[in-house]
């Protein structure tokens, strides 16, 4: 048999595990500036591009797509070699995987806190990083299929599985969920609308977290906790049904973020059982990497490695118990919108994320520079500091989620709210936020201990080189089944069919969700009270976007007493039939906005925008100040207009013709309302003897806009409407 010399492509994966640190330090540094913005709301007052609703998705995307992602990429180069016995198919497609992913994440850096935003979580980016992102995993893909197919190990290891199915399912989640309509070079409208744009966008969201978060680091538990352990994995068997079902179950998952909304009820339903279905394959992983590790716990005790991969995969159980928890509709009615989602996502992102990969990072660096860890005592240091700062972050967000659920739902027995301003929840859980910034800090310390710890071990060890290998060429078998051979033990040296039938099983629930609730009409019934926005509203709606209000305020009124009593007449899917995208939110650090309109005057808002606390004391909302002195750019009004006919919108060719004169008037309108105001006129004085100009032509502001489009908020219909409505349909 002849055997072949080769060289395994360190470089990559040094270069990969480089861009790991870094842009963790930055995500989480981001992260922790977010945290103090909780206790100090002004603390960036002016600067519109350190605004929180700016900062908040640059947050969630450096830490998942720029550090996560690039341990991912570091991870699936190293061992993949290893396990396929093959250098990478190509250094150029490696190269190009590496730099484009890097500006991409610093084109998201730049535009992100720019205002450059889509607003759907986790999926942010404007268009052009859409299709930038796209043909980087083709890249990425095409590198690693490539490498399969030159082989010298005939059957695919476990890992290669799960990498495999990271790769066509992140796939066709990011083109489906990204199909948007471009208005400008960095402007575009999502295709979907309203409930549908809802339910596409978190079959995505729930899946980036299912096979970004989670696939991916799962092949790497299977690869790395075995070589860091030097046991094998504990059942091979367990390994295939962990597979298997953990990418059919978890696609179907999505809906259970949408509970209780106005998605229809029948995909909730199937939301939460195949949420709760995804415990058994969760766990099935957790215990089979756990277990693993069976007659090595003295190893354990002493090796950092192997502590930073235990509570990696204890975190990696206790987020998978609990998320199927949540998606229970008894649950969820107390969990969503409040803190308690923080904590639960955290000690994913933190525990199993963050530990797996400075496990990882520990143990390759090492191995890459032919040397040593410097300081096996700075390893055990981070250990600590960052289980400790975990803990300080989690449990403080649980307690503040079960406060803020107490107090949002307790009625007097007149029937009026306990409380009922929501301030006196956002004043009870101030010391939990300060907990969490404690916690917050403890864990990037740690980080800072790793990256002193990995540059001075670097500094001593030999220059990263390519790494020799041989191993025997793969000698041609049958295609068909060896005599005795069982399927799957088929199937794992058969790549192409691997593939297909992984693409398969995860289409299966995405079609039989997504596309009865695009096709049927009937499951998203209009209204026909519901108009589109007006041209001042649709711009105001775009800066209500732009500066990321929908990361502290939800548009959803759940059909709960608490929730009708607060805010008024519970939302209806017809409601949304022209909102491109969706802004129902996912958390309620402020109040819900749905039936805002016509709530408080005009000058009301003014002010609320540009001194938070002068309306609402106590509130830990910051200023908006430059919507006051911003002019209006109504250059793409137009153009706006047109790409929303193309989705259905119903505007007709005089409201696109006459659209400048609408704005006008209606800019005119609320400036006279404000002129007015008795309270706007003390303000509009104090402003100029101040030497200030913020307050003259207001008809002509960006404030103008968004306050155009608050007031719009919920006024479409009424309840009388509604019965007529519900009426016509049962009948």
């Amino acid at each position: 048999m002849e055997v072949q010399q080769f060289y395994y492509d360190n470089k990559i994966v040094k270069k990969f595990l480089l861009a790991t640190m870094i842009w963790g330090v930055v995500g989480m540094l981001v992260g922790l500036l977010l945290a103090f913005m909780f206790l100090f709301p002004n603390l960036t007052d002016g600067i519109s591009w350190l605004s929180f609703g700016r900062l908040r998705p640059l947050h969630t995307n450096a830490v998942i797509f720029a550090f996560v992602g690039n341990a991912i990429f570091a991870g699936v180069y190293y061992s993949s070699q290893r396990l396929l016995k093959a250098r990478m198919f190509s250094d150029a497609l490696s190269n190009i995987n590496f730099w484009g992913w890097q500006l991409i994440i610093v084109g998201a850096a730049i535009t992100l806190p720019l205002g450059f935003t889509t607003s759907k979580e986790y999926a942010e980016l404007e268009w052009p990083f859409d299709i930038a992102i796209a043909a980087v995993w083709v890249v990425f893909g095409w590198n690693l299929i490539g490498t399969i197919l030159k082989r010298r190990q005939r059957h695919m290891y476990v890992a290669i599985w799960f990498y495999l199915g990271t790769f066509v399912t992140v796939a066709v989640l990011h083109i489906f969920n990204s199909l948007e309509l471009p208005v400008s070079g960095l402007k575009s409208y999502s295709v979907y609308a309203g409930v549908q744009d809802a339910l596409v966008q978190w079959w995505y969201g729930h899946n980036a977290v299912a096979f970004f978060l989670t696939t991916p680091f799962l092949g790497l538990m299977y690869y790395f906790v075995p070589k860091a352990a030097d046991r094998p994995i504990y059942s091979y068997r367990l390994s295939i049904v962990h597979f298997w079902s953990l990418i059919f179950i978890y696609i179907w998952a999505g809906p259970h973020h949408l509970l209780y909304t106005a998605l229809p009820e029948w995909a909730q339903n199937l939301g939460v059982a195949f949420s709760v279905m995804l415990l058994m394959p969760s766990w099935g992983g957790m215990i089979n990497g756990l277990l693993t590790l069976r007659g090595a716990w003295d190893k354990v005790r002493t090796d950092p490695v192997l502590k930073f991969m235990v509570v990696a995969i204890t975190g990696y159980g206790m987020a998978t118990f609990e998320g199927p928890m949540l998606s229970l509709k008894n649950v969820n009615a107390i969990a969503h919108f409040t803190d308690w989602v923080i904590a639960h996502v955290h000690v994913g992102a933190l525990a199993w994320n963050g530990f797996l990969a400075f496990g990882m990072i520990y143990w390759l660096i090492p191995r890459l520079f032919k040397t040593k860890l410097y300081s096996t005592k700075l390893a055990n240091l981070h250990f600590w500091i960052g289980t400790l700062g975990i803990i300080m972050y989690a449990l403080p967000m649980y307690v503040a989620g079960f406060t803020q659920a107490s107090m949002w739902k307790q009625f007097n027995p007149d029937g009026t709210l306990v409380y009922g301003n929501f301030l006196e929840t956002v004043s009870e859980i101030i010391p939990m936020y300060w907990m969490r910034a404690i916690g917050g800090s403890l864990y990037i310390i740690g980080m800072f201990v790793l990256a002193y710890n990995v540059i001075v071990t670097m500094k001593k060890g030999s220059q990263v080189t390519d790494e020799l290998a041989e191993a025997p060429t793969l000698q041609r078998v049958s295609k068909r089944r060896i005599a005795g051979e069982t399927f799957h033990t088929w199937l794992e040296r058969k790549p192409v069919q691997l593939t297909i039938l992984a693409t398969i099983t995860i289409l299966i629930g995405g079609i039989i969700q997504i596309i009865p609730t695009i096709m049927v009409e009937s499951n998203i019934p209009t209204i026909a009270s519901v108009k589109p926005y007006t041209p001042l509203e649709l711009e105001g709606r775009d800066i209500y976007i732009r500066e990321g209000c929908v990361s502290c305020h939800s548009q959803m009124v759940r059909p709960f007493r608490s929730e009708v009593e607060r805010y008024g007449d519970y939302s209806k899917a017809g409601e949304f039939v022209y909102d491109h995208p969706f802004l129902w939110g996912s958390k309620r650090t402020g109040p819900d906005l749905h039936r805002v309109g016509g709530k408080y005057s005009d000058n009301w808002h003014l002010n609320h925008m540009y001194d938070p606390q002068s309306t609402s004391s106590g509130s830990i909302m910051p200023a908006y100040q430059w919507l006051v002195r911003n002019e209006l750019d109504k250059s793409m009004t137009e153009s706006k207009m047109k790409a929303m006919v193309k989705l259905g919108v119903p505007y007709t060719e005089d409201d696109i013709a006459n659209a400048q004169k609408s704005m006008l008037e209606q800019g005119t309108q609320i400036e006279q309302n404000l002129y007015t105001d008795p309270d706007f006129a003390e303000t509009y004085e104090a402003d100029k003897k101040a030497g200030g100009t913020a307050f003259i032509e207001m008809k002509n502001r960006e404030i103008t806009a968004l306050i155009a489009y608050l007031q719009r908020l919920g006024t479409d219909i009424k309840v009388q409407e509604i019965e007529e409505t519900l009426t016509t349909l049962n009948q």
